[in-house]
């Protein structure tokens, strides 16, 4: 009997299905590029939470839980390939929570073709 020979090793840290290398699909400003969205996200931003965790595959209560939004954020930027860091993560989702749970819940939309 002959060993088999391994041509291919297990690469590092490849996440879901989906994974595309680079940025955002939207920035953080982009309102306007799903009204929808960013109606949602200011008058009733709790509900945006809950739906994007929701929409992401994740319970929707967490939005409401201290460092959800950011747990979620970073799991989301290494499933989609998404360059960036964890302390960019925390640092994006506290000072400027309101638009980035838009542009989560953008990049959930435009990656599930629903826009």
């Amino acid at each position: 009997m002959s060993n088999p020979v391994i041509t291919h090793q297990p690469g590092a840290g490849s996440y879901g299905t989906n994974v595309q290398t680079g940025e955002w699909s939207t920035g953080l400003c982009a309102c306007c590029s799903d009204i929808l969205i960013c109606a949602l996200g200011c008058f009733c931003p709790i509900a945006l939470g809950c739906y994007t965790a929701n929409k992401y595959g994740e319970n929707p209560c967490l939005a409401c839980i201290p460092g959800g939004m950011t747990a979620m954020r970073t799991h989301m930027r290494l499933t989609y390939g998404i360059q960036g860091t964890v302390c960019n993560d925390a640092l994006m989702t506290f000072f400027c929570g309101f638009c980035e749970m838009c542009r989560m819940a953008r990049e959930i939309r435009k990656r599930n073709g629903e826009t």
